[in-house]
């Protein structure tokens, strides 16, 4: 069974608590159950893990790149400004799909620009925790 990391950043924690009319009621707990049922009907193994720290993140991309693992990203408020993070993504050896449960280009101003768009495979937003069962199927049927 391939392995695929599911990543997230700051914050992602406390889904359900925090701002849930942006990013709903949905815990961490629903969207690893989510993402482990989607890898199960695929045929994936999902390892998912969650970090406010920036260095802890840019690690596991790093074992991802050494290992060829594909990954399901989504850096927060990393996206906007990490270029410690965009520079570990350009070394990817894999599938590296960016998502996000809001859709950034419909927010804030600031969350308008990805660092790590352009080095990403694709980015799919937008959806709610949807966005990563679509990034999931997207890796599962690309044979990556």
């Amino acid at each position: 069974m391939r392995t695929v990391f599911v990543f997230n950043g700051p914050n992602l924690s406390r889904l359900g608590t925090r701002e849930p009319d942006v990013y709903g009621a949905q815990t961490f707990e629903d969207l690893e159950a989510l993402c482990r049922r989607t890898g199960r009907e695929l045929g994936l193994s999902v390892d998912v893990r969650q970090t406010d720290d920036e260095a802890e993140l840019v690690g596991w991309i790093h074992e991802a790149a050494d290992g060829a693992i594909p990954v399901v990203l989504n850096p927060a408020a990393f996206t906007h400004y990490s270029y410690a993070l965009r520079d570990a993504i350009a070394q990817r050896t894999a599938p590296l799909i960016e998502v996000h449960i809001s859709n950034p280009a419909a927010r804030e101003e600031f969350r308008h620009t990805s660092v790590v768009a352009a080095v990403a495979s694709g980015t799919i937003a937008g959806f709610g925790l949807r966005s990563y069962e679509l990034a999931l199927r997207a890796i599962a049927e690309e044979g990556a």
